[in-house]
């Protein structure tokens, strides 16, 4: 039996065609699953990360499959980085549909131990970069009648668990931003959804904690798929909140 979920076929006529999509953190596990699965449904992705090689690695992957992925240098610890980040990509392609806050970060360290500068660098990541690419998306959308927006959240947004004050912190936060975001997006027709991710065998996991069991962990397919599910939705409906969870995985109850 095979743990390796099926990648959809190349569809370029698909649902998405004709959108354009940045996934920041595109070169990472879930990123690369998600830059996959949308560009498979017809949208036009940027994988955007400050490891330019990763976000080129998921751009020939997806050329080799005919799919339409880019590469985009962008730092999320920086403001300017990604403002022009995603600047430079309604620049190229005369819109911004589906903006993807992917990248997500963690120091797992007691409350004592943890820095400043570490509390900082992850809420940077998680929290600071989706609101400060939040008002070009919603002037770009408004002016366009329309677009999505969709929030990698996680299970720590619903519990709490040791030496993980600042990723819980981060990811409660993500979700109250992404709630917060849907209420002022409705009149304007942008849809703004928050998919809560358990536990996935992607290297976030499986490369800090090696008493992990990756049988009992989700193939991140699985949450590419629920972000593909949220975006093609008939217009005049919003899933604000989904969560997706490994059935045999206990981060949920």
């Amino acid at each position: 039996m095979t743990l390796q979920a099926e990648r959809p076929q190349t569809k370029s006529d698909g649902p998405l065609a004709g959108k354009v999509a940045v996934v920041t953190g595109g070169g990472g596990g879930l990123g690369r699953e998600i830059c996959m699965r949308l560009a498979a449904e017809g949208a036009r992705v940027i994988a955007a990360d400050n490891r330019l090689q990763a976000a080129e690695s998921v751009v020939r992957l997806a050329r080799d499959a005919g799919l339409d992925v880019s590469a985009q240098a962008m730092d999320l610890l920086d403001d300017d980085s990604v403002v022009e980040g995603f600047e430079s990509v309604i620049a190229l392609h005369g819109r911004l549909d589906i903006p993807i806050n992917n990248a997500g970060v963690d120091v797992t360290l007691p409350i004592g131990e943890l820095s400043i500068a570490q509390w900082d660098q992850v809420m940077g990541v998680n929290l600071r970069a989706p609101f400060v690419a939040s008002p070009l998306a919603f002037e770009q959308m408004r002016a366009a009648g329309g677009g999505a927006i969709v929030n990698i959240v996680s299970t720590a947004a619903r519990r709490a668990w040791a030496n993980a004050s600042v990723y819980h912190a981060s990811k409660w936060g993500l979700l109250g931003l992404s709630h917060a975001l849907h209420v002022e997006g409705r009149p304007h027709g942008i849809r703004v959804s928050a998919v809560i991710a358990g536990g996935m065998r992607t290297p976030f996991l499986l490369d800090r904690f090696s008493d992990l069991d990756p049988a009992v962990l989700q193939d991140p397919a699985a949450e590419a798929n629920a972000v593909a599910f949220v975006l093609t939705q008939p217009l005049g409906t919003v899933i604000p909140e989904i969560m997706v969870l490994p059935n045999e995985e206990s981060s949920w109850p």
